[in-house]
């Protein structure tokens, strides 16, 4: 069976295939660099990893590019009232979001940014003006005239079939049902920035940056397109429209975007409150390793409705695979192998694979991992398991984790580094006392562990077992190995 993905274009899952064999050109729109990346972003990076490194694990090679807009209409005007140029401002937030990328185990894609391909941007108008599919206004700005493409629309299937030739909109972000011609390159304003070029002063339209970076990396024509579905109009359906008429080819050929997420069943608003960056989060106390599992929870076209107790849920999800891998690589098993075992690990890797080439369905690979452990858990204390199948049960979670990147990494050394970042961003009050102290000292005493394991194995005997796996999971952040044996539970420090 081949992967097959819903197109946004065709409004279908289609069967995906490459234009090249074994080789896979995918374009991914990056962050607005104005500001910290907030949940909703990232439920959009971290979709687009998933689906770059099942990619790779289904034996393609990926080239995927990910631009990073480092100027657009906030970017101007927060430099021009901050006093500093666009490339001081947008430094910082430039690298928050590497940093926070790097927190969240996201691949780094190759980054493009816009501010690099003014000179190909300006290129790319002057072509379209001698095709008259673009044209000059009196102050030097630049449009795409849209009655010159009449598929316009087909993106976001809307019927644009009413429009006026001649009006325009010169904003970079717009949510309207009609269509207008949109600026490609916007004259200078006294105050902002600007560049010089062949077609005169001024500065890319968003729209514009995503067609001539990805078209000089990728092509004129490549195999997918990804962004939030935010960005189907108009974005997107400007970019078709720009780069297919100046090429007379297919942009892109798989439209791959990934819906909005609800915040405690809301909208994510600053105004309700529940706006959260990335950084709010883990500086809050939670775990890299939740937030990424639980933003990979729910399939990408599915509404992500993220809570606290999801969270809560998705740390102890987390912590279960780490221990259970604990066990399988720490613990003794008798000569030979169980078929039993050998069929589940096999049994389980089909099933993974099987949920991801069916549109992505990372929810389904979760519960296929999870029957595996269940299982395996239940065949430890039968004498079920012999030496030769650990490899092959590590093998399944290592399948496993090639995609969701959460068991091997360690979220410790990156929770220390995030407390560096508290006094700079003013947000010493968001630390939680336990990941301060963590920080700080680095580990328990032997007597607060001694009493939390006795909590846990309190906990377990009265089969609260939420309670026991919240207990040995705040014990494993801690640096704590726990060891069940015939004579007790030991520990050591790792």
């Amino acid at each position: 069976m081949a992967l097959r993905l819903y197109n946004t274009m065709s409004s279908q899952i289609e069967e995906f295939h490459p234009l090249r064999d074994h080789e896979v050109s995918m374009y991914a729109c990056g962050p607005t660099v104005y500001g910290y990346g907030h949940i909703g972003n990232f439920r959009t990076f971290v979709a687009v990893d998933l689906l770059q490194r099942f990619l790779r694990q289904s034996g393609y090679n990926v080239r995927y590019v990910m631009n990073i807009t480092d100027v657009d209409d906030k970017i101007i005007r927060n430099a021009a009232r901050d006093g500093v140029s666009v490339q001081q401002y947008t430094a910082k937030y430039e690298k928050a979001f590497h940093e926070d990328s790097t927190l969240i185990a996201i691949e780094q894609p190759k980054l493009v940014r816009a501010t690099e391909h003014i000179a190909e941007m300006a290129d790319f108008v002057a072509k379209l003006v001698e095709k008259n599919i673009a044209y000059r206004t009196d102050d030097g700005s630049y449009y795409f005239r849209i009655k010159s493409f009449p598929q316009y629309g087909k993106l976001s299937k809307k019927d644009f079939g009413g429009m006026l030739d001649g009006a325009r909109v010169d904003v970079d972000e717009y949510d309207k049902d009609d269509a207008r011609d949109f600026a490609l390159w916007k004259a200078p304003k006294p105050g902002e920035a600007s560049w010089d070029t062949s077609i005169g002063p001024g500065r890319p339209g968003w729209h514009l940056e995503c067609s001539v970076m990805s078209m000089e990396e990728l092509g004129d024509s490549f195999d997918l397109h990804a962004g939030g579905e935010d960005l189907v109009f108009p974005h997107h359906e400007n970019e078709i429209a720009q780069s297919e008429s100046l090429t007379g080819k297919t942009f892109a050929r798989f439209w791959f975007h990934v819906r909005f997420l609800l915040v405690e069943g809301e909208k994510m608003s600053k105004s309700l409150g529940n706006f959260y960056t990335l950084r709010d989060l883990v500086l809050k106390g939670h775990k890299p390793s939740s937030i990424r599992y639980l933003l990979a929870s729910v399939p990408y076209r599915n509404q992500l409705n993220f809570t606290f107790d999801g969270l809560k849920q998705a740390a102890v999800s987390v912590e279960r695979l780490r221990n259970f891998r604990q066990r399988l690589t720490m613990g003794s098993f008798p000569p030979g192998s169980k078929p039993e075992m050998q069929s589940l690990a096999a049994e389980t890797i089909g099933r993974m694979k099987a949920a991801l080439e069916d549109d992505l369905n990372t929810a389904q690979a979760q519960a296929a991992i999870f029957e595996m452990v269940r299982g395996v858990n239940a065949a430890f204390d039968a004498n079920g398991i012999g030496q030769d199948d650990v490899p092959q049960l590590l093998v399944a979670l290592d399948k496993f984790d090639e995609i969701f990147a959460v068991i091997k990494d360690d979220d410790g050394p990156k929770m220390e580094r995030v407390f560096h970042w508290a006094p700079t961003e003013g947000r010493e009050k968001d630390i939680s006392p336990e990941l301060r102290e963590a920080v700080q000292s680095g580990q328990l005493s032997d007597a607060d562990i001694e009493k939390k394991i006795a909590e846990m194995e309190a906990a377990r005997r009265s089969r609260d077992f939420k309670v026991s796996d919240a207990l040995r999971a705040e014990l494993t952040n801690a640096g704590i190995v726990i060891e069940n044996t015939k004579n007790g539970v030991r520990w050591r420090r790792k």
